[in-house]
């Protein structure tokens, strides 16, 4: 046990031994408050190898020698290090139809309108573009190429929004496309090229990517939507937080509207704002 005089009894000093900067109990508890501020995410105490890890390469960046140089100088700044500051801390996990029924409910539902109804989608959460070209496939193979079809896809992270843009991916990643998607939407590199695709131009100019921070209220969105996905993203807000969103979400949403949300995320105490209508997707009240 650290005697009570220790610097890191007191919350102080370095909780990360043999490393190349100074890492300390305040360092963290200071990421932990401007990354909830700045983003909304919540993060619990067993993310300290993590956080040094990522933000160590801002560090290095930057020309900053110590943890609390580098965030300090992070807080008198408004310059574009937040939005490294951010791309460094979240997480992006995702696949080609990943969680497959929420597309096959998907596929229902644009079926479910007379022919060239308009729909309006919203992806918030477009990570490096898998989940948003996903339901781009869905829409072309339930509603034909000449359907009135508009898709958003947002992300906080400016990194992975760029890397979706661009719709280049490693042909060993595309776990979830089986061949005959592959062939429909996908275009293989040749010569230097070989062992990656690229999502095919027309499947591309469906998509509008946009930066969009959930949390803040400043969505540039002016028509309401018919569908959003909002999936993992709020297992990284606490309570309060996730309310405000889902708030926001609901207003720019139209009545009967889906919302289709992560595995592991529930809003039974949403009641008043998403009913249940299968397994993790909403009908907006």
């Amino acid at each position: 046990m650290l005697p009570s005089h220790s610097p890191a009894a007191a919350g102080n000093g370095p909780i990360l031994e043999g490393r190349e900067f100074v890492w300390t109990d305040a360092d963290f508890a200071r990421v932990q408050s401007l990354i909830y501020k700045h983003a909304g995410i919540k993060l619990h105490d067993g993310k300290h190898a993590m956080v040094y890890s990522r933000l160590s390469r801002r560090l290095r960046d930057t020309g900053h020698s110590s943890f609390r140089d580098y965030l300090g100088w992070l807080e008198q700044t408004d310059g574009p290090e937040w939005q490294e500051f951010v791309n460094a801390l979240t997480t992006n996990l995702t696949a080609f139809f990943r969680e497959q029924h929420h597309f096959e409910i998907l596929a229902t539902l644009f079926k479910s309108k007379p022919a060239g109804a308009p729909w309006n989608v919203w992806c918030s959460a477009s990570s490096t573009g898998e989940e948003p070209y996903s339901i781009a496939m869905t829409a072309l193979e339930s509603l034909g190429a000449n359907a009135s079809f508009k898709l958003v896809a947002s992300d906080i992270d400016s990194k992975v929004l760029a890397s979706a843009a661009q719709g280049i991916y490693r042909l060993e990643n595309l776990k979830g496309l089986d061949q005959g998607r592959m062939q429909k939407f996908l275009l293989r590199g040749k010569g230097d090229n070989a062992g990656l695709v690229r999502i095919k131009p027309e499947l591309r100019r469906m998509i509008d990517f946009i930066s969009v921070n959930l949390i803040r209220d400043d969505w540039p969105f002016r028509e309401p939507f018919d569908v959003v996905f909002c999936r993992n993203v709020m297992i990284y807000f606490d309570g309060p937080t996730q309310r405000a969103v889902l708030e926001r979400i609901h207003r720019v949403m139209k009545p009967g509207a889906m919302l289709f949300v992560g595995h592991a995320e529930n809003f039974s105490e949403s009641r008043d704002l998403f009913t249940l209508r299968g397994k993790t997707s909403y009908e907006r009240c």
